[in-house]
């Protein structure tokens, strides 16, 4: 049976979310989770990126010649990342420099890339929005859980996210576990993440 479209649109949020059930986009998940903030505005911006290619991919499937799809799948993505970066610069520009590179680089996204190919390209626009809808959101709350795990315990804070207030959590005696916010930390809390997605995920 066909799925309705908030099928579409909830999958995105526990069935199919990208970095614990499709274990896609785990560069942003590793690199720019040192904080809430990071991680929320990275899942933001992909999420509009996402959405965005998802509808014009799937307008466009028609048009698209199939055996230059991906060329044209990367030039629709990396017009919306464009956008991304210019608007993050004039609003947001202290999270345009903390999240760096890693803009530019939403463009080879395996999820946004791969939603394009496996779905949009294949469905037609309103099914294509709600799963990059979902999918999106799905991703920016993975990228807010591992910042707030990742910030809490190596920091004892919690940013706000779009603004620049930070929140105490333990207090002035509290000694950080400051290897949460290394690299390393990142692949420990991401290891532990995917291992309690798949056990609750099993029992399901």
């Amino acid at each position: 049976m066909a799925k309705t479209l908030v099928q579409e649109f909830t999958k995105g949020l526990w069935e199919e979310i990208p970095p614990f059930r499709l274990v896609l986009g785990l560069c942003p998940v590793l690199a720019v989770t040192k904080s809430v903030a990071n991680g929320i505005g990275m899942g933001v911006a992909a999420t509009f990126v996402l959405l965005c290619s998802n509808v014009l991919v799937s307008a466009l499937r028609s048009i698209i010649p199939v055996k230059v799809r991906v060329p044209c799948f990367i030039i629709i993505i990396a017009t919306f990342v464009v956008v991304v970066e210019l608007v993050m610069q004039a609003v947001a520009y202290p999270l345009f420099l903390q999240l760096g590179i890693f803009i530019p680089l939403i463009v080879v996204n395996c999820v946004i890339l791969g939603r394009a190919e496996a779905f949009a390209f294949k469905n037609r626009l309103t099914y294509a929005a709600a799963d990059g809808l979902g999918i999106g959101l799905g991703f920016t709350l993975s990228l807010g859980a591992v910042g707030a795990i990742r910030e809490i315990l190596g920091n004892g804070t919690v940013s706000i996210p779009f603004s620049d207030q930070v929140i105490s959590v333990f207090g002035p005696s509290f000694q950080p576990f400051t290897f949460m916010v290394e690299a390393p930390g990142a692949f420990v809390c991401l290891g532990l993440m995917l291992g309690l997605m798949d056990l609750v995920g099993k029992k399901g």
